[in-house]
């Protein structure tokens, strides 16, 4: 079909009224937060549960990291997502594809909450394990990007930053509510439940959230700005194909301009409560509290960036951001090593606030190089290469050079990751940014 015939059959698109603010916002917000609340609630569950009933007969350590590892899959799954739903999402829509990409990975948890362990099935159990967590970052990788472009393409001038925060407060929201849900639960039933039963609760229960995001979801229309670039006939028959042809340069330096917010985050959530739980012994429930207390400085943070690269603007936002992240890496070291618990909170506060500064705005940040006929894809792809790069393994090679050769070079590999992504920012300039 020609892109001739489909505005002509999209006018229906073209002429639906604007959205309200408060509809575009809480559609952008309720989708990133079930999104992540599923996410978060693997991770949670890869320190506590799953080296345990799906990696048995291994020492601690090398159990936790098989964990981790299926942990990953999820961040190499993103890009395969960010190309199928960025298709259709630049070709048909950023509603029905939203809607599509809540859905599959709705059902990809769901399937984690029911599935057999490796005492009852064995090898498969893993496996199954692996593909499921597939499926929740293919659904991740077209959900991030449709949400962004939700609420900055009907965003008024001059606040496409502060717009582009709602999809963002979804992570900590998602986070909040998947740490306590699992602190609420290890408080009423006991560990031996927890362990048989318990720990399914979170991922089956998504279903409720599911119901509700599809719900707010389709009460909603397509975008101002799409809706032009139909009626414009701007579409594209493979937005992928010119995405890599006409927009590499966007795509490479925007991928690591989000490189250092993924592996602060990852630092200060995933590895920092497998450190907690597995190194220092604290006792789970007041790890989650950390994790929960970190939540609600990261929400705050991201709503405060909103506002203030709007007047500032992104660019020299980023710049300082960034830079004050790298001065952070020096004190990981001394804040986990010798400050005890006071200086694992002082730690959390920091790293917590900081990165709601960078991913406040990184969603508007890495749409703006891309024009609207390949921003779904291209917004998409750069997020979730960034994934790849500064996410999939942070837990990991955090996990793994804390243990190999201490502390201080975990935070030399936070200080890495914050020069590069200043060099990228640089780069990318003023008027990409």
């Amino acid at each position: 079909m020609s892109d001739t015939s489909l505005a002509s059959a999209d006018t229906s698109v073209v002429s639906v009224p604007p959205n309200a603010p408060h509809k575009v916002l809480l559609a952008s917000l309720i989708g990133t937060t079930i999104e992540f609340f599923d996410f978060y609630s693997y991770a949670i569950a890869a320190v506590l549960v799953f080296p345990a009933l799906f990696f048995p007969g291994q020492d601690p350590m090398t159990a936790l990291l098989a964990s981790f590892a299926t942990f990953s899959i999820a961040f190499f799954a993103r890009p395969f997502g960010a190309v199928v739903f960025g298709h259709f999402g630049d070709r048909i829509g950023r509603k029905a594809t939203l809607v599509a990409a809540l859905l599959t990975m709705g059902i990809s948890t769901v399937i984690i909450g029911i599935l057999p362990t490796y005492a009852q099935i064995g090898v498969y159990a893993p496996l199954l394990l692996a593909l499921c967590r597939f499926g929740q970052g293919f659904g991740l990788g077209g959900e991030w990007g449709g949400a962004v472009l939700m609420a900055t393409e009907n965003a008024p001038e001059g606040k496409r930053s502060w717009y582009g925060m709602f999809p963002q407060l979804g992570a900590p929201v998602g986070l909040f509510i998947s740490s306590g849900f699992y602190w609420i639960m290890l408080h009423v039933i006991s560990e031996e439940d927890f362990l048989t039963w318990g720990w399914r609760l979170p991922f089956v229960a998504s279903i409720l959230l599911i119901a509700l995001g599809l719900w707010v979801r389709l009460t909603i229309s397509e975008t101002p700005e799409f809706a032009k670039a139909i009626e414009k006939e701007e579409r594209v028959a493979v937005p992928v194909a010119e995405v890599f042809k006409s927009h590499k340069r966007s795509l490479v330096l925007g991928t690591f301009v989000a490189l250092v917010t993924f592996v602060l985050f990852y630092i200060c959530s995933a590895w920092l409560l497998s450190y907690n739980v597995k190194v220092i012994k604290i006792p789970f429930l007041d790890a989650l509290k950390i994790q929960i207390y970190g939540s609600i400085v990261f929400g705050i943070a991201i709503v405060i960036a909103g506002k203030l690269a709007d007047m500032t603007g992104r660019f020299k936002f980023l710049i300082w951001v960034t830079a004050l992240i790298g001065l952070f890496s020096f004190a990981l070291a001394p804040l986990m090593s010798t400050g005890g618990e006071g200086g694992i909170y002082i730690f959390v506060t920091i790293g917590m606030f900081l990165m709601g500064m960078t991913y406040g705005v990184i969603g508007a940040a890495l749409a703006a190089p891309f024009p609207t006929r390949v921003r779904y894809t291209g917004s998409s792809l750069t997020f979730n290469f960034a994934g790849i790069f500064g996410a999939s393994l942070a837990p990991y090679a955090a996990t793994w050079l804390q243990t190999n050769y201490g502390m201080a070079y975990v935070g030399y590999y936070l200080l890495a990751a914050a020069a590069i992504t200043l060099l990228c920012i640089l780069a990318m300039g003023r008027e990409k940014v």
